[in-house]
């Protein structure tokens, strides 16, 4: 692993001398049994930015975050948060750390607000001077002070949610890794989450969201991590995720099959059909090589009996690159 000149120490939460990379790491590595879960990944996640690490279940995700956080011990590779190895500087880091992985765990007895309270004093880096303060703080910025003595077991799941990031943000943290934090919201809560990462991007702390949710990562992250079976398959900021997509032809007809044929007979690749095999029906052909010019195909498909309803090229959506990447959909819902 690439040794951190000490100027990257950490040093608080917008820290003008804090590493240039929140998370970095170097050919990360977890197997278990023959399977690779994840398969030698190469993280870059820039310190002030929301990251969106995204693919289809099973593809590594929370595989990948449980290492960064000293939960699993990789097979090989090397990781770094905020400029420090892991696990070695473990006691120096994760305290400025937050997390939500795999869903929140709490006493069931217990109020919301007693809750963490109780993780508050097991954890030796707060000021218990401040606790009640910090609390309501965090209790509040979640929208959860009005359910802040209700017992957790009657808590929704959403509240639930709610609350385990509550917990995350008990003290100021430099980096805040949230693993599906909008599971089980509303769209209002979704909504709310959303702005809660932003308003902690903007304070200077590093966000980085695990997520299905294509329409809310896009409208969040500043940068994208794409997964799949356990390898890293695309990775920057989002304009250049989006601009490595390659160009979409969609054709709308209600003769989609025959329109599929002609086209594969001009030697286009990858065309496949969406929609109803109706008038809505449309042929996609990813990656239109530049020589066939738009009114060229149109042609050769009105020549050969296919009424042509509609017709465009347009750069690919985030939805059609990770649909290319991963092999598989997306859940593009709010």
């Amino acid at each position: 692993m690439t040794a951190v000149a000490e100027s990257g120490a950490l040093t608080g939460t917008g820290a003008p001398d804090a590493p240039v990379l929140a998370v970095r790491t170097s050919g990360l590595t977890k197997r278990f049994g023959g399977r690779a879960a994840v398969d030698g990944i190469d993280l870059a996640v820039p310190t002030g930015s929301v990251y969106g690490f995204l693919g289809p279940n099973g593809s590594g995700k929370t595989t990948t975050i449980r290492m960064l956080l000293g939960l699993v011990e990789p097979d090989s590779g090397g990781r770094e948060l905020l400029g420090r190895p892991i696990p070695e500087a473990s006691g120096l880091v994760l305290h400025r750390v937050g997390a939500l992985v795999e869903g929140p765990a709490f006493h069931p007895y217990l109020s919301g607000r007693a809750n963490l309270a109780r993780l508050d004093a097991a954890d030796r880096w707060a000021d218990p001077r401040t606790a009640g303060r910090r609390i309501d703080a965090a209790l509040d910025r979640v929208g959860l002070m009005a359910a802040a003595r209700k017992r957790y077991r009657a808590y929704s799941l959403g509240m639930r949610q709610r609350l385990a990031i509550a917990a995350a943000l008990l003290a100021p943290r430099d980096l805040l890794v949230l693993d599906e934090p909008t599971n089980g919201l509303d769209p209002q809560g979704t909504r709310e989450v959303r702005a809660l990462v932003g308003s902690l991007a903007h304070d200077g702390t590093t966000v980085l969201v695990s997520s299905h949710l294509l329409a809310e990562v896009e409208q969040m992250c500043s940068h994208l991590g794409v997964m799949r079976e356990g390898r890293l398959v695309a990775q920057g900021s989002v304009a250049d995720v989006r601009g490595a997509g390659r160009a979409v032809c969609r054709v709308r007809t209600s003769q989609p099959h025959e329109a599929a044929a002609v086209l594969r007979e001009l030697g286009l690749a990858e065309v496949g059909i969406t929609g109803p095999t109706g008038a809505g029906a449309t042929v996609l052909v990813h990656g239109i090589p530049g020589e066939h010019a738009p009114e060229s195909v149109v042609a050769a498909l009105v020549h050969a009996g296919v009424g042509v309803a509609g017709f465009e090229i347009a750069g690919a959506s985030l939805e059609d690159l990770f649909v290319s990447l991963t092999g598989e959909g997306f859940d593009v819902s709010n």
